[in-house]
């Protein structure tokens, strides 16, 4: 910290007892910015060098890429807390509206600017496993939840972070149809197809659209056409199976019952929609709205909505979920729900500080209490975590939470290939907008399959 020449002693008659006194008072000094610069551990700061040679300390910076823009705002909430708590400042990056994750991961590792922390779909962990930190031995894997690890795990190496269980399904808003059709509402009187149609044959007649469907294509791919892999499938392996089927043409859709009731049921959805007359005009928002506000009885989407639907219904109201119907002999309606996003810590263009800076953050989330109140209250979160007792206050996780104690659940398809949601859903809206039919729609989606890789 010092130069060797601070103090330039000249003259051979210079009192001995001075010299004394200024060694001293150098030592002295020394030693208090000595104490100064010892390492902070629980403020993560890591030693580096100035223009002038002195060293210094220097917070470290970590970056975490949302892929779940519905949560950008109240994560930003959650970075704050983190970093008050742990002084590592921790920097929220939004995924780009219409941008898939892969298309965002590719394009920062890309400039050399990759995240930190990435929030990822399933599907993309192997395009991106030589770039991540093994996380098999950290405490959180032994609190995990059955099952939600597998699907993250390649090569024996844990690749991710399950950072939400959620689900998805016909979200209803009971305060809606009781006004519509004057009678009260259980949602487990709707058990079949025909029980769906005659509910929205009542709230139509009372003036009400029954639902409305947002036209995105990563809700109409990735959610909507998965319930069949995971009807059909019921696992990890045969939804892989099936998968694999397709790609090889000896699974034929147009022949498959489980395929055909979905869209069966799709096109009864289709015929109660609140945009019927012009039916890719919806957006996220106008759905939220609609169901939110009374203008529709049910909207096609999962619990990731709640913070909207929390806001536009000023916290009034009960919301639930109930399974789309699929009226399969032998087998009862089930919500799609389990783990979905999962994080991975980038080992190519991260510091070991950052990557130790990465991993204390998902401690905190699993561990400690500012870290679970953020990630259940703030961002309305189920965790995916035994060892957390508490869970999101929402009519919507409670739903969701009830269907999976009840073991009434298909589990969440998280092994489609990149471009599925963008490709398959693009089929679907044609479908919606009566562009094609459903042979048409079979073939498409059965010829992305014989070109997927």
């Amino acid at each position: 910290m010092y130069q060797s020449d601070i103090f330039s002693i000249q003259g051979k008659n210079m009192n001995k007892k001075l010299i004394a006194l200024l060694l001293c008072f150098v030592m002295v000094i020394g030693v208090g910015c000595s104490s100064n610069d010892t390492k902070d551990e629980d403020s993560q700061t890591s030693n580096v060098t100035d223009t002038n040679g002195k060293a210094k300390n220097q917070k470290v910076k970590i970056t975490f890429l949302n892929t779940k823009g519905e949560i950008q705002a109240h994560l930003e909430e959650v970075a704050k807390d983190f970093t008050n708590e742990k002084g590592i400042e921790l920097e929220i990056i939004p995924c780009g509206a219409g941008q898939s994750p892969f298309e965002k991961m590719t394009s920062m590792y890309a400039s050399g600017n990759a995240p930190t922390l990435s929030m990822m779909d399933v599907g993309d962990l192997p395009k991106f496993k030589d770039k991540m930190l093994d996380l098999s031995s950290e405490k959180w894997v032994n609190d995990a939840m059955a099952g939600s690890l597998d699907v993250a795990t390649i090569d024996n190496e844990l690749l991710a972070f399950p950072f939400a269980v959620e689900g998805f399904g016909l979200i209803y808003n009971k305060e809606t149809i009781e006004n519509a059709t004057g009678e009260s509402f259980d949602h487990n009187t709707i058990t079949t197809r025909d029980d769906l149609k005659n509910l929205f044959k009542k709230i139509e007649a009372g003036g009400t659209a029954p639902i409305i469907i947002s036209p995105l294509d990563w809700s109409l791919g990735a959610h909507y056409t998965s319930i069949a892999y995971a009807a059909e499938g019921k696992n990890l392996n045969g939804i892989n199976s099936i998968m694999d089927n397709l790609k090889t043409a000896k699974l034929d859709l147009h022949t498959n019952t489980t395929f055909n009731s979905l869209i069966d049921t799709f096109d009864l959805l289709s015929n109660y929609n609140l945009d019927k007359e012009d039916p890719l005009s919806g957006t996220y928002d106008t759905g939220a709205e609609a169901v939110s506000t009374g203008k529709s009885a049910f909207w096609f989407m999962g619990n990731w909505a709640w913070p909207q639907i929390q806001e536009l219904s000023n916290g009034k109201g009960e919301f639930g979920f109930i399974p789309v119907p699929l009226d399969i002999e032998g087998t009862s309606n089930k919500l799609a729900a389990g783990p979905t996003k999962y994080v991975a810590v980038d080992s190519e263009q991260s510091t070991q500080e950052q990557q130790n800076a990465a991993l204390t953050f998902l401690n905190w989330l699993v561990y400690e209490e500012t870290g679970q109140n953020g990630l259940i209250n703030k961002c309305s979160i189920i965790p995916a975590f035994l060892n957390i007792n508490k869970a999101p206050e929402d009519t919507l996780a409670k739903s969701i939470i009830d269907y999976i104690g009840r073991g009434e659940t298909i589990p969440m398809v998280l092994t489609f290939p990149s471009d599925y949601w963008k490709e398959v859903g693009a089929y679907m809206q044609k479908y919606l907008a009566k562009y094609s039919n459903r042979e048409q729609l079979f073939d498409e989606i059965e010829t992305y399959w014989k070109n997927s890789k």
